[in-house]
């Protein structure tokens, strides 16, 4: 029984539409730390969260942080970053201060709620299979139109995930650590450089790893 509550909500929190919370500044897009925090909060009165010490890799900062939400921990990492994703040399406190909310919204997100940002996808995932569409060609456009030295950052992106197949829930999770910082432009264009097979293998996986929550 606890395991189907844990499983429901999962479930319940990945079903909710971030989009119109989501706040996009210059090439990144975040979800609003203030409002998935109530969300959470809304879910399970008694969730909480801590943040670790930060830990120093020679002049660059990573953060952690800790959710508990209906008794379970989750615990996420994340650099010390600018807009462009690059780690940032001996952070200041507004930077530092600034990432550990990121990293809460993230360690929230593993919960369920904006799960499917970090995948790339627009729309929460759900049981129905996808209707076929224009989706890739678009894509592809969109890649195009980048400047070189942003399709060389996607395709080392892209490479570091397709290396981890055929082992696929490794591939799946260097896909969302790969895309988690991308805005809505970037992680289009890198699905596009996932062939049909992979593509279809990390949506699976990504769907698995929800229902088994």
């Amino acid at each position: 029984m606890k395991g189907e509550n844990m499983e429901s909500n999962f479930v319940k929190l990945a079903a909710i539409d971030v989009s119109k919370h989501v706040e996009k500044k210059q090439n990144l897009s975040y979800l609003s730390w203030a409002w998935a925090v109530d969300q959470l909060m809304r879910a399970d009165p008694a969730a909480n969260w801590e943040f670790h010490e930060p830990k120093m890799y020679g002049e660059t900062m990573m953060v952690s942080c800790t959710v508990t939400a209906f008794g379970k921990p989750m615990t996420m990492h994340l650099p010390v970053m600018d807009h462009r994703n690059q780690a940032i040399k001996n952070p200041d406190a507004f930077q530092v201060n600034k990432n550990m909310m990121r990293c809460l919204v993230k360690a929230i997100a593993v919960h369920g709620l904006g799960l499917y940002i970090y995948a790339g996808e627009d729309l929460p995932a759900s049981e129905e299979p996808a209707k076929p569409s224009s989706a890739k060609p678009i894509a592809k456009d969109v890649f195009d139109s980048m400047p070189p030295d942003e399709q060389e950052f996607l395709k080392e992106l892209a490479m570091k995930v397709i290396a981890e197949f055929p082992n696929e829930e490794a591939a799946y999770a260097a896909y969302i650590e790969a895309s988690i910082n991308l805005d809505a432009d970037e992680k289009t264009a890198l699905w596009s450089l996932f062939d049909s097979k992979q593509r279809a293998s990390i949506k699976k996986t990504g769907l698995t790893q929800q229902k088994a929550a």
